[in-house]
């Protein structure tokens, strides 16, 4: 039995895709409105499923807008296949910790949300002076690194995978535009090995009416994410990520008051 309404799938890929690229926890935001919902994400598979799968129209979005560069740039596949080794590793060996046990847990949501945010504060500082503005001009074991980094955002929801790739660019030596752009590009295969696998793992649960509320979440986070990516970029170079890191220790702060007693 589906426990979510069309309008809750409406509004939950909307958010997905407002949160997917920013380094504010699309996760952490999720479960936060699941519980605001009332939808018992811990207790039923399905909504696991629609949380992890609705990231998938969120990521063509950044098909849609890199995809020419994807098709082109051989130097950024090398680097992107760099860092997906250890990312697909800790993903692979992992995953049924990630889905059994880790995923919609209060505490650590709370904790890696405040965590990331204070050190991503610090990280951005180094951004005034990276070394490198691309991630192309970077040695290939520094963007193992990266990739490393992004494993972590895998296991421990309340980090944002977003966040946590672009906090490795930064400590990495990267600009602000050059980390962003490459925690976006690394969300492609990334993501789509994720989701992936995952539907593949749990298409046979997905109850009647399942699907289509799967379809409803995807478009919505598809069109968010598109229009949220170009603004993004933007606002970064002129921001730079200091307000994004606020916002994680705030929202932290307000999770943990309203569902950590």
């Amino acid at each position: 039995m589906v426990r979510m309404s069309a309008w809750e799938a409406l509004l939950l890929g909307v958010v997905e895709g407002l949160t997917e690229f920013l380094p504010v926890s699309s996760t952490g935001h999720l479960t936060l409105l699941f519980h605001l919902l009332g939808l018992p994400i811990a207790e039923d598979d399905f909504l696991k499923t629609f949380l992890i799968a609705i990231q998938l129209g969120a990521i063509l979005a950044i098909l849609l807008l890199y995809g020419r560069r994807f098709l082109v740039d051989r130097a950024l596949w090398l680097r992107i296949g760099v860092a997906l080794l250890p990312t697909g590793l800790m993903g692979f060996l992992f995953y049924p910790l990630i889905k059994g046990e880790i995923l919609g847990n209060d505490g650590i949501v709370v904790f890696f949300l405040f965590f990331v945010g204070l050190v991503l504060l610090l990280a951005d500082r180094l951004a005034e002076r990276a070394r490198y503005r691309d991630v192309r001009e970077l040695p290939l074991w520094q963007v193992a690194w990266i990739g490393f980094f992004q494993g972590l955002a895998a296991l421990f929801p309340g980090t944002s995978r977003s966040g946590a790739t672009i906090l490795g660019g930064l400590l990495m030596g990267l600009g602000r535009k050059g980390a962003a752009e490459f925690s976006f590009l690394l969300a492609l295969p990334t993501m789509l090995a994720a989701v992936g696998y995952d539907l593949l793992q749990s298409a046979e649960t997905v109850p009647e009416g399942g699907w289509e509320l799967l379809l409803l979440g995807f478009s919505a986070a598809l069109i968010t994410a598109f229009l949220t990516v170009r603004w993004m970029l933007s606002f970064v170079e002129r921001y730079g990520f200091r307000p994004f890191a606020y916002y994680r220790m705030a929202l932290a702060l307000v999770y943990a008051h309203f569902f950590l007693r």
